[in-house]
């Protein structure tokens, strides 16, 4: 019981980590990179689907991102979803390929996304922390119910602490090397 408990927890912060991952792929840096295109939604025949099942991303140099849709009519829809996306892009069509350059960042919006990661890794920790708190509770719970003893709760809060910590530690990894790349100008 108290195995799969822990089991559970830690897939739990796997999530929460993988979540965050996500998120900070989304933050744009000063670098093209072809993630940055992976949650627009096209129109494509009636129904919204994603940029990477109807065209070919690929870089074009370090700051310039190349779109190149597989029918010739999704050109212009292609290019408008991008435009109309949350990113504050500017794609430019060359024929059948659309060029999505990076503009640089500057000193002030490096400073608004580095605040931008904090928050999103203290909401990441807060998550951790909360799958700590619900598994201290569920053991709680077993120790009242008698299925387990007060020892065993002890060593499974440890456990769940030593967890806890380690899932900590990797989301502040992350968020001061996403720091660093936003930094880097």
């Amino acid at each position: 019981m108290i195995a799969d408990l822990k089991k559970n927890i830690e897939q739990k912060m796997l999530k929460s980590l993988e979540a965050l991952k996500n998120d900070l792929a989304k933050i744009r840096t000063g670098r093209a990179h072809t993630g940055l295109l992976d949650h627009i939604q096209v129109e494509y025949y009636g129904s919204m689907v994603p940029l990477s099942q109807i065209a070919n991303v690929t870089l074009v140099d370090a700051r310039t991102i190349g779109v190149q849709p597989w029918e010739k009519p999704m050109v212009a829809k292609v290019e408008k979803a991008i435009r109309d996306s949350d990113l504050g892009l500017n794609p430019a069509t060359q024929g059948e390929l659309i060029r999505v350059p990076m503009p640089a960042l500057t000193e002030e919006r490096r400073k608004e996304l580095t605040k931008v990661v904090k928050n999103e890794g203290e909401n990441a920790k807060v998550a951790v922390r909360n799958l700590r708190r619900d598994g201290n509770s569920s053991l709680k719970d077993a120790v009242k119910a008698k299925t387990i003893s007060e020892d065993d709760e002890r060593r499974a809060q440890d456990d769940i602490q030593k967890l806890t910590d380690k899932f900590v530690a990797e989301i502040d990894k992350m968020l001061s090397q996403k720091e660093s790349e936003l930094m880097a100008v």
